[in-house]
């Protein structure tokens, strides 16, 4: 098992010396509920997904990535967002920084091995499951993977590009990152 170090808006994060594509999935079945898995090296809750190697697309990866992670196939349903925070970063064993480029798209599942219900790989993953939205406030989760959950939730659907004017189908009013991992949305100056 690699153990990640993950620095995100934090005063002693270090300079990233290249850029990590990633592709996640905010897959949602009829019911509404929203799959996340447990990381084995951090017990943190996440969408599945992770890196795009050379050769795949940006869905290909995902659908991988989501099978790898919790035997769940799917169907790419539009795009979630797109995440570039330069402190957002990845640090590798070997000491390499990584900012890490993230699309988030939305899905539903297919099929799985088990009839939908979804199972932990065991190596990067030790729990896969279904949560309502309700359910997901007292999980440990980053708080950079709380705000990708945040805005793939919320409706109506409109992508969320970070950097992106308002107007142009961009950020909603900014979202505060408490110590601890707890966000909380600040009313824009104009409401």
């Amino acid at each position: 098992m690699v153990r990640i170090r993950e620095y995100y808006r934090e005063e002693n994060t270090p300079r990233a010396q290249d850029v990590l594509p990633a592709a996640f999935g905010a897959v949602r079945d009829g019911a509404g509920r929203l799959l996340l898995v447990r990381r084995i090296d951090d017990g943190n809750w996440e969408l599945p997904g992770g890196r795009i190697e050379v050769g795949e697309s940006a869905v290909e990866a995902l659908a991988r990535e989501v099978a790898e992670e919790s035997g769940i196939t799917l169907e790419v349903t539009g795009i979630a967002g797109v995440y570039s925070d330069p402190t957002h970063v990845l640090e590798d064993p070997g000491g390499i920084v990584h900012q890490q480029l993230a699309l988030c798209f939305h899905a539903a599942p297919t099929a799985s091995a088990d009839g939908g219900q979804p199972r932990p790989d065991g190596i990067e993953t030790d729990a896969a499951a279904w949560f309502a939205p309700d359910e997901l406030a007292d999980l440990r989760i980053h708080p950079a993977m709380r705000l990708r959950i945040d805005h793939a939730l919320r409706v109506p659907r409109r992508p969320f590009v970070e950097g992106a004017a308002p107007e142009t189908g961009g950020e909603p009013p900014p979202l505060a990152v408490e110590p601890g991992g707890v966000l909380e949305q600040r009313q824009s100056a104009t409401t």
